[in-house]
């Protein structure tokens, strides 16, 4: 008979190595299966599956066979840090990101077609102008979309990095927004007349 995971993590407790390879086996798949469905990248999911069983190991000695059975605080883990790793990538724009040979292709597009920078605002308003407007921000307000928008950081890590509050942060970000918006329509008005 097999013997069981809280045994096997026991068996870890005391050093043994080998109970981490059972319980590799026994649960590498379903690990990596539970990674790649939260975070839906390959790479990644092969990440977290050695992140995980890392973790098995450096946290072996809290587990409390009283609290819940070992797959289950396995799999928690894995579904925790899953969550944690997607939230993160995500604030990063892992998830939006474009393929940089697709990207390349299309900047040189053979047929003509009109190239990403023709969509953009620099492109639509001309260079003197974005800056302009972008001088126009408060020094916090240019500093917090910089950070959010080019960086990729949350309101939470801008205001960690800035020694904010995290309220201010989130005025910045909108009151800048606003003016930018403001802005681009006031100088869309004048084009048109």
């Amino acid at each position: 008979m097999d013997e069981s995971d809280e045994s096997l993590i026991a068996r870890l407790s005391t050093g043994d190595k080998q109970a981490l390879a059972l319980l590799f086996r026994r649960y590498a798949g379903v690990v990596r299966g539970v990674a790649f469905k939260v975070l839906r990248d390959a790479s990644e999911a092969d990440d977290m599956l050695q992140d995980i069983f890392l973790l098995i190991h450096n946290d072996c000695r809290k587990f409390d066979v009283l609290k819940s059975p070992a797959r289950f605080w396995i799999l928690q883990m894995t579904y925790h840090r899953a969550i944690s790793r997607r939230r993160y990538l995500t604030s990063r724009h892992f998830y939006s990101r474009t393929d940089l040979d697709h990207a390349a292709e299309n900047v040189f597009a053979p047929d003509g077609a009109a190239a990403p920078y023709d969509h953009s605002i620099e492109a639509h308003y001309g260079r003197a102008a974005t800056e302009k407007m972008v001088e126009e921000l408060s020094a916090n307000q240019r500093e917090t979309l910089r950070l959010h928008f080019v960086e990729g950081y949350t309101f939470d890590e801008i205001a960690t990095k800035l020694r904010q509050s995290k309220g201010n942060i989130k005025h910045h970000y909108f009151r800048g927004l606003d003016r930018l918006r403001k802005r681009m329509f006031a100088i869309k008005g004048q084009d048109m007349a």
